[in-house]
């Protein structure tokens, strides 16, 4: 088996700040949409209940330690923490800043710069803005020097000594190119030397990375547009809002693996697999969401062992494969113990991890 590290995308969400206070209300977190969510058809699997770390805080120091001791026992190499930057305002940046200021959890981290507006699409009003991506080379300079700091510490996920910075959106730029040629500019000035720049494949099909200046691509899963046809027709969304037919899109897990297994080698670039162990986020849209009904670990189990299988890593360090996630609780994605399946998930990627191991 290839030396593999596994890197889960995590969501450093679950604390109030200002910001949410006045778009959603005092004290949201993302476990106001949890933990009111309601099944919605039969035998539908709401609400997703954390079990070992509870409703955590994650301006707690000891939940975050807590989180990485678990994530360490069952295999895990690292979390890929979400950064909200807005030329120069940060978002949800508290939990991370305290994992650099204090050192502390001792366990390998990168960050993804998810960089898309914040709207209201979570309750219907994906046009109301709340605050706004503005993309300029001048704050391409100040968003790289500011991240100096994250890239320098020992913990910082690297390739051959490059930290690992990814995007989420790369289609959102209005000139991506010249945006990394900028970043890398940038840290060469430094004694770092260059940085290892990934992206998500994820409102485009393929990214195509060395034309636009990246090291890699990166799936993320679900890949819709690899799925079947899951958009409701303009006549479906009229009925929904008028509150005429109640209409949740439902896939089948199985299904969706055994689609997502079968593209594993199909491009021609260097592109790293991503795993889902389930997915919901019918929490936070109610019948606007979308299910993907049916995950046991087992099948995930299933899905995670082809993958590890058929990667062949393209150097001694260019071997990660990325789990969508460690704790998006409200889009019913999360390796995290929740009431339902305890650690089964995390047991079964370690036993999937032994089990290539041994063979």
């Amino acid at each position: 088996m290839n030396n593999i590290r596994l890197i889960t995308l995590y969501l450093p969400q679950f604390h109030p700040i200002p910001e949410n206070d006045e778009w959603w209300g005092k004290g949201f977190t993302e476990w106001t949409n949890v933990a009111k969510a309601k099944p919605l058809f039969k035998n539908h699997y709401q609400p997703h209940l954390p079990a070992d770390l509870g409703f955590y805080d994650l301006r707690v120091a000891e939940v975050r330690e807590a989180q990485a001791q678990m994530a360490r026992e069952y295999g895990i190499y690292g979390f890929c923490y979400y950064h909200y930057w807005f030329n120069g305002k940060l978002l949800l940046n508290r939990p991370v800043d305290e994992v650099l200021d204090s050192g502390k959890p001792d366990f390998p981290f990168c960050l993804c710069w998810a960089n898309e507006n914040w709207t209201r699409k979570w309750d219907g009003s994906e046009n109301e803005i709340l605050i706004k991506q503005e993309y300029n080379f001048e704050d391409d300079r100040d968003h790289i020097n500011f991240l100096l700091r994250f890239f320098k510490d020992r913990r910082y996920i690297k390739v051959d000594g490059k930290p690992l910075f990814i995007i989420y959106k790369p289609e959102l730029f209005p000139d991506i190119k010249k945006t990394i040629g900028i970043w890398r500019e940038e840290v060469r000035k430094t004694d770092i030397g260059d940085i290892y720049i990934a992206c998500f494949e994820n409102g485009i099909k393929k990214v195509e990375p060395d034309f636009l200046g990246f090291d890699a691509a990166i799936e993320f899963q679900p890949s819709w547009q690899e799925l079947p046809q899951i958009k409701k027709t303009l006549l479906q969304r009229i009925l929904y809002k008028l509150k005429i037919k109640k209409h949740v899109n439902i896939l089948d897990y199985n299904s969706v693996a055994e689609t997502m297994m079968q593209r594993l080698l199909m491009v021609n670039y260097k592109r790293y697999p991503c795993v889902t162990p389930m997915w919901d986020n019918t929490s936070r849209k109610k019948y606007e969401g979308i299910v993907i009904r049916n995950s046991t670990p087992e099948l995930y189990g299933n899905w995670l062992r082809t993958t590890v299988r058929e990667f062949k890593s393209f150097s001694n360090e260019e071997n990660f494969i990325f789990i969508n996630a460690w704790n998006e609780w409200a889009e019913g994605n999360h390796l995290e113990p929740c009431l339902k399946w305890g650690r089964k998930y995390l047991e079964e990627t370690k036993r999937i991890l032994e089990e290539l191991v041994n063979e």
